[in-house]
């Protein structure tokens, strides 16, 4: 998903869900890159180094949660304070949830991930020294049965900073499902009403920054056919990306340090787009 910027028609789409980038303004564009967005709705581990192999028996061995086919069950409300365990193809990282920051975004994102909506997931957007971003199901019934379910808008009371995480939107009151991690400080952001609900702990963002970013914003990854086709899309034409295992919400916090996994293949610096 990319996340629209809410900046009217100068604005960017970063993290699409439907449209994949709109326009930002000069100041934004030059800082940043392009704005998180979703598509718009008009048209948007310790698994250990493992290789492509092992991505795709993972996409294909699990089934989904039932329980995601009704969203308009999933209201439960968040602890005060919750953490989430997310193993990956680069490593394990937690986050750290404090729902006084965004309510209503940390009540979305407990529910996801009480029934397991970002396992087998992509991380099908990643701009070097930007964002990363994921959220888009692997299942395209799991996919189709959340659209729609917007949730509004929560004020901005924590600034986007690196290793903060973020819904991706497509306008005003449009969250979902997809969200991003800040790799720098991106602090335009919160004057477009993106609202940080979660933190990277410790080490953990040694592992973010390790996830796939050389296929970049022009590679032609199409997010309305990530929904359409799941998974499989995007292993068939985009084999590199990184995988979200599992997310799973932890009962207390983990005995030891995140544990980045050292990456196989060199990568070339890339400026953001």
């Amino acid at each position: 998903m990319s996340v629209s910027q809410k900046m009217g028609k100068s604005a960017v789409a970063v993290l699409v869900c439907t449209t994949w980038i709109a326009t930002i303004s000069a100041t934004a564009a030059t800082a940043q890159g392009q704005a998180p967005a979703q598509q718009q709705k008009t048209a948007p581990k310790s698994g250990g180094a493992q290789g492509t192999t092992t991505k795709k028996t993972a996409s294909t061995a699990r089934a989904y949660d039932r329980a995601l086919l009704r969203p308009a069950l999933l209201k439960d409300k968040a602890p005060e304070e919750y953490k989430v365990k997310f193993v990956t193809t680069r490593g394990e990282f937690t986050i750290n949830v404090t729902r006084a920051w965004a309510p209503l975004g940390a009540d979305r994102f407990y529910n996801l991930v009480k029934h397991h909506f970002y396992d087998n997931a992509s991380v099908f957007r990643a701009v070097p020294t930007f964002v990363a971003q994921f959220g888009i199901s692997a299942y395209p019934a799991v996919t189709k049965a959340w659209k729609g379910t917007d949730i509004k808008d929560d004020p901005v009371t924590q600034s986007n900073k690196k290793g903060y995480i973020t819904f991706a939107t497509a306008g005003p009151d449009t969250r979902t499902t997809q969200v991003f991690i800040n790799l720098k400080d991106n602090a335009p952001l919160d004057r477009q009403g993106f609202a940080p609900f979660g933190v990277v702990e410790g080490d953990g963002m040694k592992v973010v920054e390790m996830f796939y970013d050389q296929y970049g914003d022009n590679a032609g990854i199409d997010q309305s056919k990530i929904e359409a086709e799941g998974k499989a899309y995007l292993d068939k034409g985009f084999p590199k990306l990184d995988i979200i295992q599992s997310a799973t919400l932890l009962t207390s916090a983990p005995a030891t340090a995140s544990k980045p996994v050292p990456p196989k293949r060199a990568t070339t610096t890339k400026k953001p787009q």
